[in-house]
């Protein structure tokens, strides 16, 4: 039920000056990717479970992390298949949301607040998800690594941890340099640039009255040798790839994603 929720738990570096600690956090953010809804969310989670085989499990034995979980959508997911579930978020805006829901569907959700390098990791998951590209945020390609560090300590024996990156591959040659759309009253401007591999997006949200807000996100794109060879060196082998939410198999040239499953061994 939803009073067996956990309070949140530590406070986001007020010292970072990263991009994601204030857009995260940010009220707008739900707006502006309000067209990444539930069903999507349940579609990818059910994908997930089928493709790792956990639907064959009982959900009640198993426990589950969603890494970067946000408004909690594939948590809430996971929650009302009948896993136990953390979500584990940056922002407390984001966090609040999530509690929210659960305690509006009934469910149960425990869930912390802090940077993903310093997840918990004396837990031990059988499933671990970062979804809609989580992995990447970071200036140095070391602090991936470390989450990959953390994702491994708080895996059981054989469990499982789902990445869901971008596909370099097929950004490049499907980059769209900028677009306009609107989100309720909101226009929304996005200009997007590759530069010394990671994926920049500018962002302007003008509002019908009042001062246009400017955000940008970064991300780090990773091959898949290069991520493989980042997953295998943490102890994480993987077992198989889908290039989109529907479980098509991974085609470099062709997929818009690139959902890595991996085991511990």
């Amino acid at each position: 039920m939803a009073d067996h929720h956990d309070s949140l738990k530590g406070e986001p570096p007020s010292n970072c000056s990263n991009w994601f600690v204030e857009w995260f956090n940010h009220p707008l953010y739900l707006e502006v990717y309000s067209h990444r809804n539930h069903e999507e969310a349940t579609h990818c989670i059910h994908t997930i479970l089928s493709q790792s085989g956990l639907k064959y499990k009982n959900p009640a034995s198993l426990t589950a992390l969603d890494i970067a979980c946000g408004a909690g959508r594939h948590a809430l997911e996971l929650a009302r298949l009948g896993f136990r579930v953390t979500g584990n978020d940056l922002s407390p805006f984001l966090l609040e949301k999530a509690r929210k829901a659960a305690m509006q569907n009934h469910l149960s959700l425990k869930l912390t607040c802090c940077d993903m390098r310093k997840i918990e990791v004396d837990l031990a998951y059988d499933l671990i998800v970062q979804l809609f590209t989580s992995f990447g945020y970071f200036d140095s390609q070391e602090d991936d690594q470390l989450v990959l560090q953390k994702v491994h300590l708080a895996l059981r024996h054989e469990g499982y941890y789902i990445l869901d990156l971008i596909n370099p591959s097929y950004l490049i040659r499907n980059l769209v340099p900028h677009s306009a759309r609107t989100a309720g009253a909101l226009k929304i401007v996005e200009d997007r640039a590759i530069k010394n591999d990671r994926i920049t997006k500018n962002i302007s949200i003008v509002p019908p009255q009042g001062e246009t807000l400017n955000f940008t996100e970064s991300v780090r794109l990773y091959s898949k040798d290069e991520i493989s060879g980042m997953l295998q060196r943490v102890g994480l082998a993987i077992t198989s790839i889908i290039g989109n939410y529907r479980g098509d198999t991974f085609e470099e040239k062709k997929s818009p994603r690139m959902m890595l499953f991996c085991k511990k061994i």
